[in-house]
Order: structure tokens, then C-alpha cells, then sequence
């Protein structure tokens, strides 16, 4: 099957200035990029006319969660339909494989997959996903946090010298069976009980293998300094290259920051320890609500955090140290929900509610909805600068990253609540990029050569003769978001076709269907 993309605008995602010109796709690769219009006589088999509209490389989500929705609605339709062809997954973490031991996935994955959860391995886990067949690519990271529980549980503690030696054998046969590096989320259970010698050592299995490692530090706030410190030294001890996930300086207090934390990461790589970052263009972080838990009663994750909020002293106890912890319950919304009584604090804010009547406290009402939501809730923290937000994605090293698993707005996940990112994370992106004066041409670079290089994703992110067909038509001037945090499910404006690996995915609001995306493998 051949496609000629004629009469369009061509953003080759290499930085290099727009031109008029037309591109030509055979089968899953790109036979050829015209300057001008295609010669007379080029066949092919379709031919678009792409005139008033921009043929770009398609979008690399570099930082997604969509492991097991892959298996769930494996035609992605919120990526898809603002142009992401390729997701790098198994972020902050939280991976789908492998899953041994006590491993258990995300609450919200585990709820829905249901009897499709049938994979134990990372291997296991990748024939699943290719039997079924997905509409975009997956570049699949191995989860420290799926890994440590599948070896070592929930307890809280250090590994012992035969667990961490386990958690090396898993974690290499995970690589060689397709995973491309290892990732961490150091405040997420069980990750945080891991020390510094223990990350090391599957770091080093993971630079052994030629794999990279993206983490979620130790803390994204108060000891944001010392966590880029941490992850600089296990860089230069381990040789693995490293992505730093999410650049922020959460909470008020540590906005000052930003500054000090930039020159950390600059001189890291300018000593090539560091790759780079992403960041989503939101300054709201979406996460579960258990997280304000006290640090003790979130120990064993969603089974024993539900044990301790159905005793009442512990629950009486966990109440009073949310109520003076200090938290700004404005900045803090509810997000997904799971409950019949729960459903309808979707998208509002824990002061709003509060403000009703319907509860006495902030540590009241966490209780109450976690305990009937058996601890799946989801919430967005408004914990972020809008000005800090536009001086890191002004950031040549920062690449677009939703932080977000795939949606649909039918089905199962239409029941959901997600962070309007799952949506729109590349038309905000390059909404504010543009207003910020940068280019369209360094801004797509940023959004297709520029990851793909980092991660090591051959031959995807460019347009020339060769590379793979993930080819994508938009109008910038139209391409928007219509996402929101109290209407999340909408999909993106100004996307018009998407082709991965040469086939049409997405046409002018239609989802075609075809399922040509690949489980990628990583080169040496």
C-alpha cells in the first residue's frame, strides 16, 4: 500500500526550516520526501491533498503509563488522536511486567483488565500485547516498584542480599526479553523503602545490558537538591544514562528553586551523566489521593491502607494527622472515582466540598471516599508555578511527556476521571511553546527527533527516505485542547490523519480501526 501525502507544508522533525513539498509512504516506510510537489508520474496507490496543513513526523510521548490499558483499548484513542505514534512506558516505577510474588498492579488497572490479566512475566506480558494488537508503538520500561513487590512485597524495609539478587535476575531477563532500562518511583510504595545501594545495583544490570533509567526522584519538592544529587552520583557510579521524569519544583515553598535545580541538571549533562527530562504543559500533577496518607499508614499499599482505615483507632488517628498536615485543600482535587456516593466529587476540590457541608474535615472526607473507593481514588495537585511551568519547557532538553495512560471516552475508561494530559498534553505543548515565541520547527523537533534520539527509537521521529511511516497531517493554527479538568473526556482539534508504520490510524475525527502499532525492540 503506497500513500502520497502531496501539496503540504513538511516539518521533517530534524529542526530544519518548513518547506512546501509532499511525502511519499510505502508500505511501513517512507519511500521519499519531495521538495515542491511530488514529480509527475509518482504513483501510489492514495493520494491526500494536504494543501493548508503541515506533514510532520508523528508525536513520541516520552513519560506514559499505558502498559495494561494497551490490553484494555488498544486503539489508544486519546493518543492517537492528538498524533502520538509512539509511547515510551513503565514510568515512575509502575510497570505492567513483570508481575510475580505480591505484585499488583495500579488499583485502576488491576479493577478493569479483569480475566485479562493473565501475564506473569515481562515476556508473557509482551505476546499479549502483540497478539492483541495496538494502534501506536510501545517503548515498555521494567518498573522498580512491580519489580521490588514481585520479589521483596510491600513491607517496609530494605531487601536482603538474596532478594536484590532476584530482583537482578528478574530484571535482566526482563531486558533481554524486550525492555529497554529500568525505571523508579522513589516516593511510591514499596520504592521509597529501597536504599540508594539497592537502586545502584539494578541500575548497573540495567547499564550492563545497554538499558537507560528514567526516575521519579525522592522528592520533587523540599529535598529536590539532594534528590538530584542522589540520582547523579548513581549515574556516575553505574555508567547508566539517565532520564530525570517530570521536571517540577512542587509545592510553594520550593518554586525558588527552579533555578538551582536547572544548573544541577545542566552540569550533569554537560558531564554526560544526565539525557534530559520531559514535562506535561499542566501545572496540576495527577496522582491516586492515598498519597496524603501519613507516611505509616500508607505502608503495604491499597490492602493494608483499607486494614487500617476499617479499625477506628487507626482510622481516628489517620484522620487527625491529615487534619494538621497543612495541606492546602484548595490545590487538591478529586479526580477518578469508583464508587456510587464517590462519583460525584469527580473533578471538584476537597475546599468545595468542605465548603458544602457534607464533611467536617479534610480527614474525614479522604477516609470516607478512599474507604469506599477501596483506595483507587485518583486526585490532581495544584501544586505548581505557571511561570516556573513556561521557564521549563523553554528547557532544549525537555521533551513533551503526558504522565498519563491512554483514555477513551467509551467503554470502561469512559467511567474514569483522568487528568485532561491523558488528551491533550502535544496541542498545550505547542500552544505554549508558540506563545512563547519558539518556532513550529524546533517545537516538533522537540516532540519527535529530539526523544527519539534520547531513547535510542531507531528510525522514527524523522521524515526521510527510509525511516518508518509514522506520519501525521495537522493544522497547527486549529490544533488545540479540549480538555479539562471538569470535562476530561474530549478529544483533541486540528489532528486530521495519523499513519503509524504507513497505515491510516485516524482520519479527520474517525477512528479507522487498523492496529499497526509494534511492541519496539531496543537495538544495542
Amino acid at each position: 500500500m503506497s500513500v502520497l501525502i502531496d501539496n503540504a507544508t513538511v516539518i521533517d522533525g530534524l529542526g530544519g526550516a518548513a518547506f512546501r513539498g509532499a511525502v511519499l509512504l510505502s508500505g511501513d516506510r517512507i519511500a521519499e520526501v519531495f521538495t515542491g510537489a511530488a514529480p509527475r508520474g509518482t504513483d501510489a496507490d492514495t493520494v491526500v491533498d494536504a494543501a493548508g496543513s503541515v506533514v510532520s513526523p508523528g508525536f513520541i510521548d516520552s513519560h506514559a503509563h499505558s502498559d495494561a490499558y494497551l490490553v484494555l483499548e488498544p486503539d489508544a484513542p486519546s493518543k492517537i488522536s492528538q498524533g502520538i505514534t509512539t509511547e515510551v512506558n513503565g514510568q515512575c516505577g509502575g510497570s505492567a511486567a513483570p508481575r510475580y510474588g505480591e505484585a499488583r498492579l495500579s488499583s485502576d488497572w488491576a479493577s478493569l483488565l479483569g480475566d485479562r490479566l493473565v501475564w506473569r512475566s515481562f515476556a508473557e506480558y509482551r505476546k499479549t500485547v502483540e497478539e492483541g494488537g495496538i494502534a501506536l508503538n510501545t517503548v515498555q520500561f521494567v518498573g522498580h516498584n512491580t519489580l521490588r513487590s514481585s520479589v521483596v512485597g510491600y513491607a517496609g524495609r530494605p531487601s536482603t542480599p538474596d532478594e536484590l539478587r532476584e530482583m537482578e535476575r528478574i530484571l535482566e531477563e526482563s531486558l533481554e526479553a524486550g525492555g529497554w532500562g529500568l525505571t523508579t518511583g522513589l516516593i511510591y510504595q514499596p520504592g521509597r523503602y529501597a536504599a540508594p545501594e539497592e537502586v545502584l545495583a539494578l541500575a548497573s544490570v540495567t547499564a550492563a545490558k545497554g538499558g537507560l533509567y528514567a526516575t521519579h526522584m525522592r522528592s520533587e519538592g523540599d529535598s529536590i537538591l539532594e534528590a538530584i544529587d542522589e540520582t547523579a552520583d548513581l549515574a556516575r557510579k553505574s555508567g547508566v544514562r539517565v532520564e530525570i521524569s517530570h521536571l517540577k519544583t512542587s509545592g510553594k515553598a520550593n518554586w525558588g528553586k527552579l533555578d538551582d535545580v536547572i544548573c544541577k541538571i545542566e552540569d550533569a549533562i554537560a558531564e554526560g551523566l544526565f539525557l534530559g527530562s520531559d514535562r506535561y504543559p499542566y501545572c496540576a500533577a495527577g496522582t491516586d489521593l492515598d498519597i496524603v496518607l501519613p507516611d505509616w499508614a500508607q505502608e503495604g499499599a491499597a490492602k493494608a491502607e483499607m486494614a487500617r482505615l476499617a479499625d477506628p483507632a487507626l482510622r481516628a488517628r489517620i484522620v487527625s494527622e491529615i487534619n494538621g498536615s497543612g495541606r492546602d485543600w484548595t490545590a487538591v482535587m478529586i479526580g477518578g472515582t469508583w464508587h456510587e456516593k464517590t462519583r460525584r466529587y469527580s473533578g471538584m476540590r476537597v475546599s468545595d466540598i468542605l465548603s458544602a457541608g457534607e464533611y467536617p474535615s479534610p480527614g474525614e472526607l479522604t477516609a470516607d471516599v478512599l474507604s469506599l473507593d477501596l483506595c483507587r481514588t485518583g486526585a490532581f495537585f495544584f501544586s505548581m508555578s505557571e511561570e516556573n511551568l513556561d521557564k521549563i519547557l523553554s528547557l532544549p532538553w525537555i521533551v513533551p511527556g503526558s504522565d498519563a495512560s491512554l483514555r477513551s471516552p467509551h467503554g470502561p475508561l469512559g467511567l474514569d476521571h483522568p487528568h485532561p494530559r491523558a488528551y491533550s498534553t502535544m496541542p498545550e505543548f505547542v500552544t505554549r511553546l508558540r506563545a512563547l515565541g519558539f518556532p513550529l520547527e524546533e517545537i516538533v523537533m522537540r516532540m519527535t527527533s529530539v526523544p527519539a534520539a534520547r531513547f535510542g527509537i531507531k528510525s522514527r521521529g524523522v521524515l526521510e527516505r527510509g525511516a518508518a511511516a509514522d506520519v501525521i497531517v495537522w493544522r497547527p493554527g486549529s490544533f488545540r485542547s479540549n480538555s479539562t479538568y471538569a470535562h476530561p473526556h474530549a478529544f483533541a482539534s486540528g489532528m486530521e490523519k495519523v499513519f503509524v508504520n504507513g497505515v491510516l490510524t485516524y482520519d479527520s475525527g474517525r477512528f479507522t480501526g487498523s492496529r499497526a502499532g509494534r511492541f519496539l525492540s531496543r537495538s544495542p
